[in-house]
């Protein structure tokens, strides 16, 4: 059975930093994801990365301040995140698919999900 296990999320600081993990299980997934969704909002991608060459793509909003890595042999996905803002509050989740075509920032070409770690950054 195919299952996501986020973990790492916590309540910190504006200029604070987190890291997430997330582990695979049940799967080789070609690309991974970390999005978010805090209340009231739609879910928006944060990072993307693919399995093979590592190539890493970042939403504006964080790029500069997070960093996706994976470890293909734990088949992890980390989500490394640096001078947090209010702002970064939301719910975070770890995605993964199989393929890696389609548009990596859409929710629509994940397969798999975990269940969400929650991100709280005070002023």
């Amino acid at each position: 059975q195919v299952q996501l296990a986020e973990s790492g999320g916590g309540s910190v600081q504006a200029g604070g930093s987190l890291r997430l993990s997330c582990v695979a299980s049940g799967i080789i997934a070609g690309r991974m994801a970390w999005f978010r969704q805090a209340p009231g909002n739609e879910r928006e991608a944060v990072a993307a990365i693919f399995r093979d060459s590592g190539i890493t793509v970042y939403a504006d909003s964080v790029r500069g301040r997070f960093t996706i890595s994976q470890d293909k042999y734990t088949n992890t996905a980390y989500l490394q995140m640096s001078s947090l803002k209010p702002e970064d509050t939301a719910m975070y989740y770890c995605a993964a698919s199989v393929s890696i075509m389609g548009p990596s920032f859409s929710p629509n070409v994940y397969n798999y999900w975990g269940q969400g770690t929650q991100v709280t950054v005070s002023s």
